[in-house]
């Protein structure tokens, strides 16, 4: 999944940018209080995704 598309995705279901890390962006589910690294390659798999968003306890995108 291109990460432009996750981001938007993260954003819709209320998750905002936290900071910027080293390699990572961190993102935060304000709702829960839970942050999330998500790595700022192009791509992202799918499997990544899918746990990125169980741990935001978010719908992951279809």
């Amino acid at each position: 999944m291109k990460r432009r598309v996750f981001i938007k995705h993260l954003a819709k279901h209320g998750c905002r940018l936290l900071r910027e890390g080293g390699k990572y962006s961190i993102f935060i589910n304000p709702a829960l209080n839970k942050e999330v690294p998500v790595t700022r390659h192009n791509e992202i798999a799918d499997f990544t995704v899918r746990k990125i968003c169980k741990e935001l306890q978010i719908e992951p995108p279809k």
